[in-house]
Formats: structure tokens, C-alpha cells, sequence
């Protein structure tokens, strides 16, 4: 690699799901033997807006509680010393698109599957799916239990 050229990058979404820990592991000791820096992505909305029922809820406090979620699902993956190629980035969005907007210019971009059966998966469309379709760089789908 020349000195010119930036340090490859892997983004992996994250959002606590024993899936997402797993993806994040994986893209982990990837980037140690090749040299790139993992981009930990958590995608986060405020339910009011993605469609939820119920009354809205304030944004500092979604966010405040995305932040928690993102914190504790890293911590739990890495303990207490995250490797310092690990960057963490919490990103307002639906998550298939905050995580095909961050493939680009990635070497790869890593997610969990969630398992969903089919039917769930072709009505509601799911994060690995889209991402596979539409990322703009190789996608790595890593299923819960995949430890190799």
C-alpha cells in the first residue's frame, strides 16, 4: 500500500443485536489482518417518525438513549478495551441507508442477519438485504454463531 493512500476502511452496522455483536467481531479481527480501520455504525430515529404508534417522544432524549444502547453493544463486544482501530459513529437515519451511504469508499461493509423467515423478510425488507443490494462496496453478512 502506498503511503499516499488512505487506510482502508470497514463499516459494520451495529445495533446491539447479538447479530450486529457478531458482525462487529468479525469486521474486527478483519481489519487487525489487513491493516483497515473499522467504522462502528449505529443508525438511529425517533419512533414518531419511522411510523411507531404512540405520541412523540423528544429528540435529546432518543438520542441520549441511542447513544446508551450504542455504548453498552460496543462495550459488550469488546469489554472495556476497544481496539483502537475501532471507530464508533451514531448516525440519525433509517439504517440501510445511513449504512449504504457510509459503504462508500469502504473496503467493506460488514452486517448481521437478523434470520428472519421469508415471509417477514419480503414484507418488511431487511437491513442485510438492502445493504447487499444497494452497498457501494462488497457486503459481508455474518449470522449469529459464525465464529470462523
Amino acid at each position: 500500500m502506498d503511503s499516499d493512500t488512505e487506510t482502508p476502511r470497514v463499516v459494520v452496522g451495529v445495533d446491539g443485536s447479538t447479530p450486529s455483536q457478531e458482525a462487529l467481531r468479525w469486521a474486527a479481527q478483519h481489519a487487525q489482518l489487513t491493516g483497515a480501520v473499522v467504522e462502528a455504525v449505529c443508525a438511529w430515529d425517533t419512533p414518531s417518525e419511522i411510523g411507531w404508534a404512540g405520541p412523540a417522544t423528544e429528540t435529546g432524549f432518543d438520542l441520549e438513549q441511542a447513544r446508551l444502547r450504542f455504548t453498552e453493544g460496543i462495550r459488550s463486544v469488546f469489554s472495556e478495551v476497544k481496539p483502537a482501530e475501532v471507530r464508533e459513529m451514531l448516525v440519525r437515519g433509517d439504517p440501510s441507508e445511513v449504512l449504504v451511504r457510509a459503504s462508500e469508499g469502504a473496503e467493506l461493509l460488514v452486517v448481521g442477519n437478523s434470520g428472519r423467515g421469508g415471509f417477514a423478510r419480503a414484507m418488511l425488507g431487511s437491513v442485510s438485504q438492502r445493504c447487499a443490494q444497494h452497498a457501494k462496496c462488497p457486503v459481508v453478512v455474518v449470522r449469529a454463531g459464525d465464529r470462523t
